[in-house]
């Protein structure tokens, strides 16, 4: 897995290219622990995020995390796409970083407004994001960047599986 950056991600410029909706890349980093993204706001680069997650997760032999990263993601980045005020040179960012049995998700955008977690009512259809954020995370939380806006990141570490105690009978 390479880094990346991106060539192009508007998909109202390129609406014949399904790939246009993911970030078109050219690797960067050949030591392969982290992966850097940049999208639209438009919500099927979601679906394409998640992908992108999947197939480094593999990679780095970290797929006991991808339910929990793939949605913490997914919470992320819609929140980003539908709240931040992005223009063409303000583009969302992911990053997602490897360490040793561990992965940081990182969403980068231009807007300084933070988003805080809230109470749904029972009908509601949205507001329950980052709920799911807190509660499958290790950590997660909300820093400046260089630039405008934010970066609001997650942290998921492989569960430690300790061996069985054999009884002594």
């Amino acid at each position: 897995m390479t880094e990346h950056t991106v060539r192009r991600t508007d998909p109202e410029k390129y609406p014949s290219d399904a790939a246009t909706h993911r970030a078109l890349a050219e690797p960067l980093d050949p030591t392969g622990s982290r992966v850097v993204l940049r999208w639209s706001p438009d919500p099927r680069c979601v679906a394409y995020a998640r992908l992108e997650l999947r197939k480094a997760l593999a990679d780095w032999g970290l797929s006991v995390l991808e339910d929990s990263a793939v949605l913490i993601l997914s919470e992320l980045l819609s929140n980003a796409g539908l709240h931040a005020r992005v223009t063409p040179e303000q583009v969302i960012e992911t990053r997602y970083f490897r360490s040793s049995g561990a992965l940081r998700i990182e969403v980068h955008d231009g807007s300084p407004e933070r988003p805080q977690p809230r109470a749904a009512g029972p009908d509601a259809s949205d507001g329950r994001g980052l709920l799911l954020v807190d509660a499958l995370a290790d950590a997660w939380g909300v820093a400046e960047r260089t630039g405008p806006g934010k970066v609001v990141w997650a942290s998921l570490s492989v569960p430690l599986v300790r061996p069985v105690e054999k009884d002594g009978s």
